[in-house]
């Protein structure tokens, strides 16, 4: 009897922007300090990418850049690419649709997908769709965000969080495993969001003033929905599953605070080091940083891993992921 085809992920690239801002020059601009939002956060640097005119799609495209060259792929031969954002460079054209450009994937479609700090689960499992159906055999989803673009650098309960930076996996047939479980509470919108730049609030010098095009945050109600609810869905995926913590090589959370991402492997039985954690280098990069952690850790993965992907975001967005790693660190060999 043929095993079931799912999809695996078979390589990732990144990139960072060179800007680092650090807690010291961060505490010169508003009122903060290091000791402060390592505490509270545990944030102690976040890539900013500088430059006239450069967005996410420069981000996508560098990462994708690295990806394909580390696999040896060929753009000509990519079928569809998902870009998770929420700061593309317009409302239209996509994001990926830039991208596939600006990369030569001349014969892939794409198109964007908005589901805040979980989209990369939410791209991820778009397109793994596609593969188990049989109709592509290379996708590539990217993960990416400028956030210093909609963050007020003058509110000190959003801008220690957030940084910039992009990521991008490739996904090809498998019968390794892989489940997912995936899940949204628009009433949970009031607590996270950016009011203006949309439709119900097109940009005017009145909502401009009001700082409306930046991110607002109530940060209790995100936190306790966050810890509460990415903990739940990490937990079920595992007994879905019928998965032990002994059976886990790593926590893949989403780089949001690492006290969430804490009580999440405290609910899973997981020791520290068996959690992928690098917000303190990067902050959070919201639909970057679960592809951000594949891409930091990759050398110390081995073909056969279990891994639980868990992410959760402004919507609200939330869910997890199992799947079987499909490769050894670097090597890419057949």
């Amino acid at each position: 009897m043929a095993k079931k085809k799912t999809a695996a992920i078979t390589g990732v690239g990144a990139y960072l922007p060179d800007y680092i801002l650090d807690n010291i020059e961060l505490s010169q601009m508003v009122d903060t300090s290091d000791e402060w939002i390592m505490s509270r956060i545990g944030i102690k640097t976040r890539h900013i990418l500088k430059g006239e005119g450069l967005g996410t799609s420069f981000m996508g495209e560098k990462a994708v850049l690295d990806l394909l060259e580390k696999t040896n792929t060929d753009p000509m031969d990519i079928e569809m690419v998902i870009c998770a954002t929420v700061t593309p460079d317009m409302f239209f054209p996509s994001t990926a649709n830039l991208i596939c450009y600006k990369t030569g994937m001349k014969q892939a479609f794409g198109f964007d997908l908005s589901a805040a700090c979980s989209g990369f689960l939410f791209a991820l499992n778009t397109a793994s769709k596609y593969i188990e159906a049989g109709t592509h055999k290379k996708v590539i989803v990217i993960g990416a965000d400028k956030m210093s673009s909609i963050i007020n650098y003058k509110d000190r309960n959003t801008c220690p969080i957030f940084g910039d930076g992009a990521a991008a996996g490739l996904l090809g047939p498998s019968t390794r495993g892989y489940r997912s479980m995936m899940h949204s509470d628009g009433g949970g919108g009031q607590h996270l969001y950016m009011k203006a730049g949309g439709s119900a609030y097109p940009a005017t010098h009145e909502t401009v003033e009001n700082n409306w095009h930046y991110v607002y945050q109530e940060g209790q109600a995100v936190f306790k929905a966050a810890v509460s609810n990415m903990a739940d869905t990490s937990v079920e995926i595992m007994e879905r599953n019928k998965l032990t913590p002994d059976d886990i090589a790593y926590l893949v959370p989403h780089q949001a605070n690492l006290r969430i991402i804490e009580a999440t492997a405290h609910r899973m039985g997981l020791a520290k080091e068996k959690c992928m954690i690098n917000i303190n280098k990067f902050g959070n990069t919201t639909a970057g940083t679960i592809p951000l952690c594949l891409w930091d850790y990759e050398s110390r993965l081995r073909k056969g891993d279990n891994l639980i992907l868990s992410a959760f975001g402004g919507g609200y967005t939330w869910g997890s992921i199992y799947v079987k790693w499909a490769y050894n660190g670097g090597d890419f060999s057949k």
